[in-house]
């Protein structure tokens, strides 16, 4: 009997990739955009007026004063613009495209996932200590996708917000 012949492709039969590197593409908001009621904007502004007041009859600090009410004004115009559409491509072998900027794998140690009123996103925590952490929404349907992918390259923690993050999300800024 002659012994059977193997192919000689079954080991590349055999083998498959255990990630899929393929570019994962995708749209979201920049952020989850609220509506802020008259009551809001009326407590904003008399927060601010009382700050102002504090600093100006109580500390004698003009510039504090000022200061105030400048942030006052940026925070209301930009709690007034609408949220804007961003394209996310993630490449397996680049990193992540947020527009046009890519932000490299190698620049974060670590990811984890957040859920909040309906929308997932995904929070990349920077190696370096005072980096901001980069946050990014993304549709359910390309979540799986998007969690194997980024597992493949960074570890995956639960993240715990900090106190300024709990006070911005509570606020709806």
């Amino acid at each position: 009997m002659e012994p059977e012949q193997q192919d000689d492709n079954w080991e590349d039969d055999q083998q498959q990739p255990l990630i899929d590197d393929a570019p994962i593409s995708w749209t979201a908001n920049e952020y989850i955009d609220v509506q802020k009621g008259w009551l809001w904007y009326v407590l904003l502004v008399i927060i601010a007026l009382g700050l102002a007041a504090a600093g100006f009859f109580l500390m004698n600090a003009i510039t504090f004063s000022v200061l105030v009410v400048v942030m006052a004004v940026a925070v209301i115009v930009f709690s007034r613009r609408p949220a804007r559409t961003i394209a996310y491509t993630l490449s397996g072998d680049q990193g992540l495209y947020i527009g046009e900027k890519l932000y490299h794998f190698g620049d974060f140690k670590a990811f984890g996932l957040l859920h909040e009123d309906g929308h997932n996103s995904i929070m990349l925590i920077p190696v370096k200590r005072f980096s901001p952490a980069v946050s990014v929404y993304f549709p359910e349907d390309a979540g799986e996708a998007i969690v194997d992918m980024l597992g493949a390259r960074l570890p995956m923690r639960e993240l715990k917000l900090d106190m300024m993050d709990k006070l911005i999300r509570r606020l709806r800024l």
